[in-house]
């Protein structure tokens, strides 16, 4: 932004914050839906080796488009940052952009399909069968890319604007669309996987074809722009930069997961049911963080935009207090009822008696990584992707750096790790943002 236009005011409240957070926390919860919806049909017609291949599948697209999750994150900052500003030749730039990106790499994700098949196979190491049907699920969906990239920048549009409520009827429609698609294709036209790969495949297009529309009734138009300022150099240098930087951090993210899961597994089938089991509860609370990350980047972003300097600040001491609030709130929770929670999920007895074990690690990941999420939510709205970028890669080195000193102590490091890894992260973002806010805002006071 040029800030030139001048500074106002915008609505910063507790009410606000919520009205922003739970379509959003809604919209997080719907989106293993995806892949679990191909999994139940799929699992009806009875063939063990087609439910693995599907099964796979989701994860291997997970992980794939999940990198590219910056295509959502850096154009619902640059988009907050236009809004606040009140410039919507700006959004549809920011957009226009976006959808170049999102569009050229998903073409070189089909140009790439045969190596990354081949990688991803490969460590997969599933049988033949498997692996076969793994094949034609995953030759029909790659086609869908720049419909699902595509996704992700009309769902960043929406909710830079602070419309999570049309982001999550996005998601929902994206949800029901593939149900009814996969269940036709699979159940009534008996295609097999071919069918839920392709169900899955039409209901992106569909999506996006159905987010354009609501952008257009929004009043964007990124046809009207011209590729000349499309294509400005400034600006796509900037577009181009937080999507690396943000496409780092989420590998950084992606590797400490797996890492987890993977020296998990090489402790045996009890201990890697019983973290599957225990992470579950992470992955709970982080669909309810992930709503306040969300309004973080929308007020944080749109106050940049504005101006506003207090409004920023009361942004952030807002989404934190709520993050970190939710946070505690969870873990309590999880400390109290976690053993139901267990016993509901595995019948193991050894699994059950070993997660709880470790119950107490578990129960406080919501609250040791409230404030990386709301951080990141701040972060991302204000564009401070480099900073955010770098503060990973260092939590990650703190991540790796415990694993290997704590070695010894088995599956007790790795939940110290996991733990160190969540507030490492909070709290260098926490250390670092003053002296950001400073210089964003003194931009604005020079001549």
């Amino acid at each position: 932004m040029d800030g030139t236009a001048p500074a106002r005011r915008l609505d910063i409240s507790h009410r606000r914050i919520l009205a922003l957070a739970l379509p959003m926390t809604l919209s997080h919860v719907t989106t293993p839906l995806l892949g679990l919806v191909d999994a139940t049909v799929i699992g009806r017609l009875g063939e063990a080796h087609l439910l693995g291949a599907v099964a796979l599948g989701a994860v291997i697209f997970d992980f794939v488009f999940w990198s590219f999750g910056s295509l959502r994150m850096a154009t619902a900052g640059l988009t907050a940052q236009a809004t606040g500003a009140g410039n919507r030749h700006e959004v549809d730039l920011t957009l226009a952009r976006a959808f170049l990106v999102a569009g050229a790499t998903g073409l070189l994700l089909i140009l790439l399909q045969w190596p990354i098949a081949a990688v991803a196979f490969s460590m997969a190491g599933a049988s033949q069968a498997v692996t076969e049907a793994l094949s034609t699920y995953f030759y029909i969906r790659i086609w869908a890319a720049p419909f699902t990239l595509a996704n992700y920048v009309i769902l960043g549009s929406t909710l830079g604007r602070g419309r999570t409520d049309l982001g999550l009827l996005l998601q929902v429609a994206i949800n029901v669309a593939n149900i009814v698609f996969t269940m036709t294709l699979v159940l009534g036209f008996g295609l097999g996987i071919a069918g839920a790969a392709v169900g899955t495949a039409l209901a992106e297009v569909l999506g996006a074809g159905l987010g354009i529309l609501v952008l257009r009734r929004l009043g964007s138009n990124p046809l009207a722009v011209t590729w000349h300022e499309v294509l400005n150099r400034a600006a796509m240098l900037q577009t181009l930069a937080m999507n690396r930087d943000i496409m780092i951090r989420n590998v950084a993210l992606i590797l400490a997961f797996s890492i987890f899961s993977a020296l998990g597994a090489r402790s045996g089938d009890v201990t890697l049911a019983a973290n599957a089991v225990l992470y579950n509860m992470f992955l709970i609370g982080g669909y309810f963080l992930d709503g306040f990350a969300t309004a973080a980047e929308t007020l944080c972003g749109q106050s940049i935009g504005a101006r506003d300097e207090a409004g920023f600040r009361r942004a952030i001491r807002l989404s934190l207090g709520w993050s970190l609030g939710f946070g505690l709130g969870v873990s309590g929770l999880f400390l109290a009822g976690g053993g139901f929670f267990i016993d509901f999920v595995s019948t193991n007895p050894d699994v059950r008696s070993y997660a709880r074990d470790y119950l107490v690690f578990a129960a406080l990941t919501p609250f040791f990584g409230a404030a990386a999420f709301a951080f990141d939510g701040i972060y991302t709205g204000a564009t401070w992707t480099r900073s955010m970028r770098d503060l990973m890669v260092i939590a990650f080195v703190i991540y790796g750096a415990i694993l290997l000193a704590a070695g010894t102590l088995g599956n007790t490091a790795l939940w110290i790790a996991l733990l160190a890894f969540l507030s490492a992260r909070g709290l260098g973002q926490f250390v670092l943002y003053p002296r950001l806010a400073r210089k964003t805002f003194a931009r604005f006071h020079q001549p």
